[in-house]
């Protein structure tokens, strides 16, 4: 379409794996409205009393533990990515950050100046709805449009957490781990936590998300913008795909903070418990997360590996999120082109 260009968005990653560095994007995210959900005034002083004076140091030094040469794994991917879309692709396309660097605005106003742009598509990288991703790239993306008034229509992709093509290069990508049943014992799903009061928000209709025990098997126009469901319903879809018993894998919860309820059970608990329930030789995959980043290879194979051993299991191996495997980038070039059907 000549009309259109398409930006493709992640959430960020601190500028170098330093103190200040680290601290600046803790401020910028944990600032945002739509990741802690309170007022401006308590989110200033949670964060400055009791985060921003403590946490860099450590988030720094786990970032340090798994910086590339080149730079942030979350950014070096990402541009892997964007290359190998561009070589797939006439549409005019480019990525951006939704904290840090490339900034979402700076990337905008780039694409705009193409001549004769009356479209952009916004891509955000996450297969399922959460304020604290979508909503809030969304959000910055049309407060970019309107403050420099520019000529294009916003045209968003919606979640894309059941979409056959995606599932198909989710599954096509595991497939060298997964393959040889004998090579494992089982397979963890470990999804990015939310906090409970982020889904009973996002509701629609103020009377579903987790009122019962079954309401994500309950059709709900909640769904639409319910990340427990979603999470849930890509894991069957991959598991249908790859033909899995459902005694082989569990889904869990990972990367909480703060004492809010967070969505169980927690990935923490799950590793703990499937050593000591005889796993040996564990498989993990992070759905969430289309790229490695700090969650996937600090939080997952580093610290959860050793917690895996602590508690009796053997070998923890953390199955590389799409990245910029082939059939990924073919359907993100098909998405830049035409869209979701």
């Amino acid at each position: 379409m000549g009309n259109r260009a398409v930006l493709l968005t992640n959430l960020g990653s601190p500028d170098q794996p330093d103190v200040p560095s680290v601290r600046k994007y803790l401020n910028q995210f944990l600032m945002d409205p739509y990741v802690i959900q309170l007022p401006w005034i308590l989110r200033r002083l949670i964060v400055g009393l009791f985060v921003l004076p403590f946490r860099p140091k450590a988030s720094a030094h786990a970032y340090q533990s798994v910086w590339w040469e080149g730079g942030s794994p979350l950014i070096v991917l990402s541009m892997r990515l964007l290359e190998a879309v561009r070589k797939k692709t006439d549409v005019p396309v480019d990525i951006a950050m939704r904290y840090g660097s490339p900034a979402i605005e700076t990337k905008i106003l780039e694409l705009a100046k193409h001549e004769g742009i009356e479209e952009i598509l916004l891509i955000p990288l996450y297969p399922h709805y959460a304020d604290s991703t979508i909503k809030t790239t969304v959000e910055e993306a049309k407060s970019v449009i309107a403050r420099h008034k520019l000529n294009v229509k916003l045209v968003v992709l919606q979640p894309f957490y059941q979409e056959q093509d995606y599932i198909d290069s989710l599954v096509a990508s595991t497939a060298p781990w997964i393959s040889d049943e004998s090579a494992f014992d089982h397979i963890l799903f470990s999804y990015h936590g939310l906090p409970e009061s982020h889904l009973i928000k996002a509701d629609p209709t103020g009377s579903h998300c987790l009122q019962k025990a079954d309401c994500c098997q309950t059709p709900s126009p909640a769904h639409a913008v319910c990340y427990r469901h979603q999470v849930l319903r890509t894991t069957e879809c991959f598991v249908q795909k790859a033909g899995l018993k459902p005694e082989q894998y569990s889904v869990a919860f990972q990367s909480r903070l703060g004492k809010a309820k967070w969505l169980e059970p927690s990935t923490v608990n799950t590793l703990e418990k499937l050593a000591q329930n005889g796993v040996k030789k564990l498989l993990v995959l992070c759905p969430a997360f289309v790229t490695d980043c700090l969650e996937t290879l600090e939080e997952i194979a580093l610290q959860g590996a050793e917690e895996f051993k602590q508690a009796g299991g053997e070998s923890l191996t953390l199955i590389p999120c799409l990245n910029d495997h082939d059939d990924w980038v073919s359907v993100i070039a098909k998405w830049c082109e035409d869209g979701i059907d």
